[in-house]
């Protein structure tokens, strides 16, 4: 007879299958909403933690008393194989330019092993503090790395919400690659790793995509 307590065990999400999307509040000349068109490596920094105050009471060596104080959260890193694509530095030199807004609305999205959207992170008012390019090596042959760091002001977690008309992805697997079909487009699409897609409509509609990013990493979804 089969375990109750196993058959209701839901399967954990993987990491590999999210979305990130930094959209500017007044995007400067050169720069695009989503920042590097939603195509990251790498996302690290989704944190949040309380720091207590703590109290004892006089003649009580026993115990002790936590009140709730300030929030904080931590900062967001990002990473993606380096390209022609040249904006996050062109964001972190304007955000170095006092008197403007270049802060950004964050949403990171983890997709189901289903391929439908499951949770998304939004992060207010996103800014960023660092940035770092690749480490150069002649002697390997390994993929140019650009990390930027971010402070933001607020985290929620929330199911993700509901999509439109279109179909949407967001890939990320040792290179990333995100892009998005309405009900009526075929295309396939590729940014480092390889990725395709077709979406056809009428009685019927069906979608594959498949996924790799280098030695021992590859990942295959369907869905119909």
């Amino acid at each position: 007879m089969a375990s109750p307590a196993l058959e209701t065990v839901e399967p954990p999400f993987v990491t590999f299958r999210f979305e990130v999307v930094m959209d500017l509040a007044e995007p400067p000349p050169g720069l695009d909403n989503p920042v590097c068109n939603a195509a990251f490596a790498e996302c690290d920094g989704l944190e949040m933690s309380i720091e207590p105050k703590t109290f004892r009471e006089g003649g009580n060596s026993l115990e002790q008393l936590h009140l709730v104080s300030k929030v904080s959260y931590g900062q967001l890193t990002l990473r993606r194989g380096m390209t022609a694509n040249l904006q996050l530095w062109q964001w972190m030199a304007a955000a170095a330019v006092p008197g403007k807004d270049l802060t950004a609305e964050g949403r990171i999205t983890l997709w189901g092993a289903d391929g439908t959207p499951q949770l998304t992170w939004v992060l207010r008012e996103c800014l960023p503090i660092r940035m770092r390019g690749p480490s150069l090596n002649a002697k390997d042959g390994q993929v140019a790395i650009e990390e930027m760091q971010l402070v933001y002001r607020s985290l929620e977690l929330r199911p993700a919400g509901a999509g439109g008309s279109g179909l949407s992805f967001g890939v990320s697997a040792g290179v990333s690659a995100g892009f998005s079909a309405s009900a009526s487009a075929g295309f396939s699409a590729s940014a480092g790793a390889s990725a395709s897609a077709g979406f056809s409509a009428g009685a019927s509609a069906s979608a594959g995509l498949s996924v790799s990013g280098g030695a021992g990493l590859s990942g295959g979804a369907s869905f119909g």
